[in-house]
């Protein structure tokens, strides 16, 4: 069954007659259908982080080397090529390059990552959308508004309070005064988001044709159709092993680069002391200065082959959520850090000497009796370099599908231990496509060189480093602009302290960035269309369920027209449970008045499900559900509110359906358990109360029939009375003030029947009834509009998993109510 819904607007005039009614009605529903405040409070806080031993962080340590890693640790591979393309003229220039390579390293990866960026994690996730998530929690910027007051109860809805007239205070008032703000500060977040997509594409891609390209070596009259030939099978290789998970792929990888950091570790300290231990002298920002001095334009060109030397430092943020901050601090700080200053003073010190193997600077310094087993663990750290951006696309696309912000994909958790361990089967094998179609690009381009160094200026492969430049040196600059937000509204870091921080991170990254401008047309522009197009599709996604959302408030069901039906709802009450899901988190959904005015019967007991995502990474397990009864008991209706954060996963089996009669089966005990006296009384005068309200719905909607003032005197008159015995939540505060708990022999009774009655109504079967809303533009709309909902989105939620796919409901007690929304 479908239903046409057309989302309309009413002009101000029209609505004067009915202020009067419309404002008692708001306030009749607000008592009937309150928020489940109370509810919450009820909660046992009983969740806590486990402490990790020392044994375990040096293991997650270790595991984060094959992870986190491998992309900025493969990076002296090509660094001093792309820095000198046209040759070495002074051997001062090396020590410039090589003490811009040093303070780089130790400004962006080390102290604004590792210690600052980190930091700014939402109890260990993080990528652009953990930063959202915070920046949600402490100022209204969300643009769907289902969050409720209950929802900062759980324990992991974290936050501080600003002081009011403080510049925090005011950054926060200013962000939410205007909408535009809200979505402008979202654009900036999706941007980053999308440039670190782009960037799980086009980093396998250039990683493993940078192995498969050191075939050539030994073998230059190699075609390199060959060439792209392996990178092919080796990236089909690599994605396929992605569905064994973090755990697996990181004990796999993990001795790879652990390996590698020692090899070029030892061998950076064997070509200082052989070669030229005046090196060292880099260490000093001053030949900065003289570097910049001496080559002037080309000098600031060249700043994009430096950055490659802190390629992989976004992945390494978004990957926190795999390991905990401490294993990645302590891995990068005493081990992969040490080890690439060793390997770049190296290559230094033997390219003073021999400025002629500039191409082949890595390499060529390699001492001859150990090049083979270099150049076979070169070969497989170029391969794992790609770990670290394809486990930070699947961890921001979970976040993304949490936020409304991404079309729902299979989302897969590989380890018991780490929640935060997934693996995504959809982007899996669209990012595999993706770097299938970059690398087989190759092939119709020039000559493919020598991928660790020995590329000829024309080379394409060189050209998709400069669009790996663009993707690494954007997502830095929209990182650097969020943490400013961060440092305010949530750290209170005092103005100076935020200013040193924006004034120095962008000075580094803008000048990056400028460098990065000049090669936009040699392969620059690459990520920027893969960004584009996930904008795009992000954006629309976005737009579209808002807009759904927007409809489900406008079009719910008044409470009192569901209380004038009477107990049976007028229908036939057939035995069973009826779950009816919705967005909303209080009031009725337009699918179920649907529902009962096209079929004659309803369930016996009728259960409203909110499944709903909050900006916290993660709900504990005893504080997911919410219920609460809506009307008498004599309608047997409930509502659950169940509440996930990004990390969580909803359980592939009976487990949801479970818990949440488990926990509306004590809800029954504790609100019987509270009730003074018998419930009869209660049942009768509720029901009486019933079929008042029934008339008062009459006289409100029937104006021509009945004199206004008269009718409205008598709305408000009711409006006390019916709350008293309609409204049934409990407390937490009269939970523990109960003077004795022991009732009488009816309440055990009612109590035991209305158990019973459910238990046998669970027996009769669960029914799960889903809205299956398809969202249309409406007629004279724009252009664009009509294109991206009626194409694009209309495309996407077509090949999409549909909710109840999402939420493992079993298709044969699926039961869809198809309606039609106009925007």
């Amino acid at each position: 069954m479908a239903e046409r819904v057309e989302a309309s607007s009413v002009p101000e005039g029209e609505n004067t007659i009915e202020e009067r009614e419309v404002g008692a009605m708001w306030e009749l529903e607000q008592k009937l259908d309150q928020p489940m405040d109370e509810e919450a409070n009820k909660l046992n806080n009983m969740y806590r982080e486990k402490g990790l031993s020392m044994l375990m962080l040096l293991r997650l340590s270790f595991q984060s080397l094959g992870i986190v890693y491998g992309d900025l640790g493969t990076s002296p591979l090509y660094v001093f090529y792309n820095t000198f393309p046209d040759g070495i003229d002074d051997s001062e220039d090396v020590i410039g390059a090589l003490s811009l390579i040093i303070y780089s390293l130790l400004l962006i990866p080390l102290i604004k990552y590792v210690f600052i960026v980190c930091k700014a994690n939402d109890n260990g996730q993080g990528g652009t959308l953990a930063i959202y998530s915070l920046l949600c929690r402490h100022a209204k910027v969300k643009l769907i508004p289902n969050q409720h007051r209950s929802d900062e109860d759980l324990t992991t809805y974290s936050r501080t309070v600003s002081a009011e007239g403080s510049f925090a205070a005011k950054t926060k008032k200013w962000l939410e005064g205007k909408e535009w703000r809200k979505r402008a500060l979202l654009v900036v977040v999706l941007l980053g988001t999308c440039m670190m997509i782009g960037d799980g594409i086009l980093t396998p891609a250039i990683s493993v044709l940078s192995a498969t390209g050191g075939i050539k070596v030994n073998n230059p009259k190699m075609s390199g159709d060959i060439v792209v030939l392996v990178a092919i099978v080796i990236l089909i290789g690599l994605f396929s092993m992605q569905h064994y998970g973090t755990d697996k792929v990181g004990w796999l990888f993990a001795p790879i680069v652990l390996i590698w950091f020692l090899f070029i570790g030892a061998t950076g300290m064997y070509n200082i002391c052989k070669y030229d231990t005046s090196v060292l002298k880099a260490f000093s920002p001053t030949y900065i200065y003289l570097y910049f001095k001496r080559r002037g334009r080309d000098g600031w060109i060249s700043l994009g082959g430096i950055l490659l030397s802190i390629t992989g430092t976004e992945a390494l943020y978004a990957d926190i959520a795999y390991f905990p901050l401490l294993a990645i601090q302590l891995a990068f700080t005493f081990f992969v850090f040490p080890c690439l200053l060793l390997a770049y003073c190296g290559q230094a010190a033997y390219l003073v000497i021999h400025k002629e193997h500039y191409q082949d600077a890595f390499y060529a310094s390699i001492p001859d009796s150990v090049y083979w087993p270099m150049f076979i663990v070169a070969t497989g750290a170029a391969i794992v370099g790609s770990q670290a951006t394809i486990s930070g696309t699947y961890s921001i696309v979970k976040q993304a599908v949490a936020h409304g912000c991404f079309p729902r994909v299979k989302i897969v958790h590989t380890s018991k231990k780490f929640l935060g361990q997934i693996y995504c089967p959809d982007i899996n094998w669209i990012l595999m496509l993706g770097c299938i179609a970059v690398t087989a690009s190759f092939k119709k381009q020039s000559q493919i060189g020598n991928a660790y160094g020995k590329m000829t200026t024309t080379s394409k492969y060189k050209k998709n480093y400069f669009s790996q430049w663009t993707a690494v040196v954007l997502v830095m600059l929209v990182t650097t602009l969020l943490m400013v937000l961060i440092m305010l509204l949530v750290w209170h870091c005092h103005w100076i302290l935020v200013l040193i921080f924006t004034f120095l991170s962008f000075f580094v990254e803008l000048s990056y960035f400028s460098a990065v401008i000049f090669k936009i047309d040699e392969g620059g522009w690459v990520p920027l269309i893969i960004a584009a197009i996930s904008l795009l599709v992000m954006s629309v996604w976005h737009y579209a369920t808002v807009k759904k959302y927007e409809f489900e408030m406008h079009s719910k069901v008044s409470m009192s027209w569901i209380l004038g039906l009477g107990p049976s709802l007028g229908l036939v009450r057939v035995p069973g449970i009826g779950l009816v899901y919705t967005e909303l988190a209080s009031g009725v959904p337009h699918i179920f008045s649907h529902f009962i005015t096209n079929l004659p019967a309803i369930h016996s007991v009728v259960v409203f499900v909110c499944v709903k995502y909050l900006p916290v990474y993660t709900v504990p397990e005893e504080e997911r559900f919410l219920v609460k009864r809506i009307g008498p008991k004599t309608f047997r209706m409930f509502r659950c509110v169940a509440r996930y954060g990004y990390k969580d996963l909803h359980k592939k089996d009976d487990d949801f359906e479970n818990k949440l009669l488990t926990k509306l089966s004590s809800f029954i005990r504790i609100e019987t358990m509270m009730e003074p006296t018998s419930n009869s009384s209660t049942y009768s005068s509720t029901y009486s109360v019933n079929h008042t309200q029934d008339s008062t719905v009459d006289l409100i909607h029937n104006n021509n029939n009945h004199n206004h003032n008269n009718n409205m005197d008598m709305f408000s008159s009711m409006v006390d009375y019916t709350v008293s015995t309609l409204d049934t939540i409990v407390s937490a505060e009269s939970l523990h003030n109960t003077v004795s708990f022991s009732q009488d022999n009816t309440v055990e009774e009612e109590e035991t029947d209305e158990l019973e009655f459910l238990k046998t109504c669970k027996e009769s079967g669960v029914v799960h009834i889903m809205g299956n809303t398809v969202v249309k533009a409406r007629t004279g709309s724009w252009l664009p509009k009509k294109i991206a909902i009626d194409y694009v989105y209309a495309f996407l939620a077509k090949i999409c998993r549909a909710n109840s796919v999402i939420l493992h409901v079993p298709h044969e007690t699926l039961l869809n109510v198809g309606q039609v929304f106009y925007v």
